[in-house]
């Protein structure tokens, strides 16, 4: 019955995760991993077989079965390849489906419904794991939790583990540093919010010589408007956490408003295109006018790595990340916003075999040669566990310089949002907003009062 009114609730609440994905909008995916499943059901040999979770013996033959609902569309196909090869080692069947663009929690709220729900799933921090707790297999003991590098990477109810983080993503302002030079500058002469200002001003005026802009659409349709409802509001909060001395709350105050504001506004009026077309801009078209040299400037994070270099497109030595500077701080030691909202959950409500086996596929994700090697170099991801590889992407790499000269990284605090429906209420502000049906004042509403309302609805 506890299960059934958490379902319900969650139903109720349609409470969603944020996307740190690259935004594509594809349909939902799946492909099972037994469609060409090897014969040999023996496990890893001793240097990599999973160790038996609290205490039982490891399996001698593949049992059970694995479902992962996967969060993140833009590495679908690595985890795909990775299930397989998986299935073709040990024998045990993988499925991976994967929730379209925005759409994860809805997704995972049908699919944990059905008579073979996902064995494996994802919250995004404290909020979303207060939603699926009743869920949530408690993780004390297991293999896969000894290979952390940090508790801190876990999140808990009371002594129970019941979700862990299985990677680290940074983002920030990528800067074409060939564009930029073209106009006339270096990443060394942007140390502020004043200093980008200045520069992205500069291209706009000169725009039609230049053929370029300063910065790329800042779509607010589905697919790309969580880059500015959920991350870049991440700034302001982040700032005004650190004077508070909290690390969350049932009111925000909105002390760096004027901040959000200033940092939007030169992303709307320094675009590829007019405010008011922002509504139908999608996350592609973002991405695209990057990779075609049409802007300069283009607010994501190290997921889209794969996204932009190789196959004709950028090397390394034509990116750089940059912080998102708004005018707060300290910012000649500002690094990159820099954190997680990926946690492994293990569906209790599977059978024991299938928790089993899904607790052995994790250990052997990142633990194994083939599983660290996917996960930094197919997914290019930097996870936090012991056996990790280092990971090729050059935003991740910059995230450590960056952090090795002294700078301070802009944690994640956009977990602590009140609800989905908040951002969507801030996302229907700040588009009026650019399209000039709506004020600021609309925006300030939504963050601060509507803030307090959704907290107190979810918290009552």
């Amino acid at each position: 019955m506890k299960k059934v009114f958490a379902l319900l609730l969650a139903l109720a609440m349609m409470l969603s995760l944020a996307a740190c994905s690259s935004g594509t909008t594809t349909d939902t995916s799946s492909t099972t991993s037994t469609d060409t499943p090897s014969t040999d059901t023996s496990t890893p040999d001793a240097t990599e077989a999973p160790a038996a979770d609290a205490g039982e013996d490891a399996a001698t033959e593949a049992t059970g079965a694995v479902y992962y609902l996967n969060f993140k569309p833009e590495q679908d196909e690595a985890w795909q390849n990775l299930a397989a090869a998986y299935t073709e080692e040990t024998g045990v069947p993988v499925t991976v489906v994967t929730a379209a663009s925005n759409t994860y929690e809805q997704t995972l709220m049908s699919e944990i419904a059905k008579s073979t729900p996902p064995t494996l799933f994802q919250v995004n921090g404290p909020v979303g794991l207060a939603n699926w707790k009743d869920y949530c297999y408690d993780l004390t003991g297991s293999a896969v939790l000894g290979e952390l590098t940090s508790d801190s990477f876990t999140l808990k109810d009371g002594d129970a583990t019941l979700a862990i983080s299985y990677l680290i993503e940074s983002y920030g302002i990528i800067t074409n540093k060939t564009l930029l030079a073209e106009a006339g500058y270096t990443i060394e002469d942007i140390q502020s919010f004043e200093d980008l200002k200045a520069v992205a001003e500069d291209i706009t005026a000169r725009s039609d010589e230049l053929g370029f802009a300063a910065f790329t659409s800042a779509g607010m349709d589905a697919s790309s408007d969580w880059r500015f409802k959920t991350h870049l509001a991440n700034l302001p909060i982040y700032f005004e956490y650190q004077d508070r001395g909290i690390t969350s709350t049932d009111a925000i105050q909105g002390t760096y408003l004027d901040n959000y504001k200033a940092i939007f506004d030169l992303y709307i009026n320094n675009s590829t295109c007019e405010p008011a077309m922002l509504s139908s801009k999608t996350g592609d078209d973002s991405r695209n006018e990057f990779l075609a040299g049409e802007a300069v400037f283009y607010q994501n994070g190290s997921w889209e790595y794969t996204n932009l270099v190789g196959e004709g497109k950028f090397t390394d030595d034509d990116l750089a990340m940059i912080p998102i500077y708004i005018g707060v701080g300290d910012e000649a030691n500002q690094g990159l916003c820099t954190g997680t909202e990926n946690y492994w959950c293990v569906n209790n409500s599977a059978a024991e075999e299938d928790i089993q086996a899904t607790l052995d596929f994790l250990y052997w994700c990142v633990t194994s040669e083939t599983g660290t090697k996917a996960m930094a170099e197919d997914m290019a991801f930097v996870i936090p566990f012991k056996n990790a590889q280092e990971s090729p992407n050059l935003f991740v790499k910059q995230d450590a310089e960056y952090t090795a000269a002294g700078k301070t990284p802009v944690s994640w605090n956009f977990t602590t949002m009140p609800s989905e429906n908040w951002k969507n209420e801030l996302g229907n502000a700040l588009t009026a907003y650019a399209a000039g049906t709506g004020d600021w004042d609309g925006v300030v509403s939504a963050f601060v009062d509507g803030w307090a309302t959704e907290y107190a609805a979810a918290n009552g």
